[in-house]
């Protein structure tokens, strides 16, 4: 299959997110589930790239028979579903609802109480949009590199709530202002979170790396800037486990790769945070929402 890029919009219309956001302003996430499940049927039909892509995923590198394979990229897009309704859940105030169990805390405290800037490489499994919005700390600003696209209403939403935990966004330019902004970031001692898991059609500086069972190419830009700065890297992944719990496991990438430099020490990163992005897709398979080409 030929690889697509991938576009970094998400998808949906302004009038559509608006009334979510009333909805969920009267109403229980549940009933936006039940809404949002009469949808999915539809959405795989007519979204067909993306549905294969993920029934490949299941068929290939889990080895799922044809059937068993269908139903989990049936309860896939279900779940991928439920994570959109969930920020939009929060966009109409409804924090207190959702709970999180944290593995690894301590790994982010103890960067959090250091004067060095750090990378958080995240991903486009679970709902990692969530760490954002639920988790609460003032010690680090925390800068979001997020790409552009997105509707008025998403970007509003976001930039209200993230700015409430001492976290702003970058977006991307196509001038590349916002390299310059990471770094400034990074030598003022600020954390930068970059999402490490997807190659948009302008990125060049990728990595080929092993990948359950077969392999993908992973993008150093994240990855290059930590080696330059010299600043530890941080995976953080946020899993949903029930209707209102998520599990946030934090984990250090950086351990291995003290002993190179340059390109080298990014790719080694790279390597490591598609090990640890292995790990945590095999305890969740279901939650892998990459709809596009992903594996070379």
């Amino acid at each position: 299959m030929k690889k697509q890029a991938w576009k970094g919009v998400t998808g949906g219309n302004v009038w559509g997110q608006k009334a979510l956001l009333v909805l969920f302003r009267v109403t229980g996430i549940t009933a936006g589930y039940a809404l949002m499940a009469t949808a999915v049927p539809f959405y795989m039909l007519f979204h067909r790239q993306g549905y294969l892509s993920i029934y490949r995923y299941f068929r290939v590198h889990f080895r799922c028979a044809p059937f068993r394979a269908f139903l989990k990229t049936c309860r896939n897009h279900f779940i991928f579903g439920q994570c959109l309704l969930d920020r939009f859940f929060l966009y109409a105030g409804r924090r207190g609802f959702f709970s999180l169990e944290i593995t690894g805390n301590e790994l982010f405290e103890e960067l959090a109480e250091g004067e060095k800037g750090f990378i958080i490489a995240g991903s486009h499994v679970g709902n990692f949009e969530l760490c954002g919005y639920l988790l609460q700390q003032h010690r680090k600003h925390i800068h979001c590199l997020v790409y552009g696209g997105e509707t008025r209403v998403i970007m509003e939403n976001r930039r209200k709530i993230l700015q409430k935990n001492h976290v702003s966004m970058i977006p991307v330019a196509d001038d590349l202002s916002h390299v310059f902004a990471v770094g400034n970031a990074l030598s003022h001692g600020d954390a930068v979170c970059i999402p490490c898991d997807r190659t948009p059609a302008n990125v060049k500086s990728t990595v080929l790396c092993r990948f359950l069972e077969g392999k993908a190419e992973f993008p150093l830009g994240a990855f290059s800037l930590a080696a330059l700065f010299d600043v530890p890297v941080l995976a953080i992944f946020v899993m949903k486990e029930s209707v209102s719990k998520y599990h946030v496991y934090v984990r250090s990438i950086s351990g291995d790769a003290t002993d190179v430099s340059g390109r080298e020490k990014a790719v080694k990163y790279a390597e490591t945070f598609a090990k640890e992005l292995e790990n945590t897709v095999k305890m969740y398979p279901e939650q892998w929402f990459n709809y596009y080409a992903f594996f070379a």
